[in-house]
């Protein structure tokens, strides 16, 4: 029987890699939202692996979304954007596509919920300006 804690960061880990599975996903996929689940994964990784945490926080990619994260609650206004764009294609195709409404209303729920979400939270700090 694994130890308590062997079983812990195996579950951790569990965690962190499909929360960045999905947080991958979404960045091609418009329906998932990115940042929360690169969140989630730095977090997990925390828990169960401090290096892939490290490499995670370094990526070019996601490592600026976890930095404003963890600094102000933030995420920043183009990472925003590029959310609301995508969630907006993403139910625009399906309309498109002629998908049943029960099956456009849920959707459409889950994107109002995650674009809430989204806007909802601080974009981070302003650069000053010298006028």
């Amino acid at each position: 029987m694994p130890r308590p804690v062997a079983a812990l960061r195996v579950f951790w880990f569990s965690v962190g890699a499909l929360a960045l599975l999905l947080g991958a996903i979404g960045v091609v996929l418009p329906v998932l939202p990115t940042t929360p689940f690169v969140i989630l994964a730095a977090f997990a990784f925390g828990r169960s692996s401090p290096a892939l945490q490290r490499r995670l926080e370094q990526s070019r990619t996601f490592g600026p979304m976890i930095a404003d994260w963890r600094a102000h609650g933030a995420i920043a206004p183009k990472y925003k954007a590029m959310a609301l764009t995508m969630m907006a294609a993403a139910l625009g195709l399906s309309v498109a596509m002629g998908l049943a409404l029960h099956l456009l209303a849920i959707q459409a729920i889950c994107i109002a919920g995650a674009a809430t979400f989204i806007l909802t939270r601080p974009n981070g700090p302003q650069p000053h300006r010298h006028d």
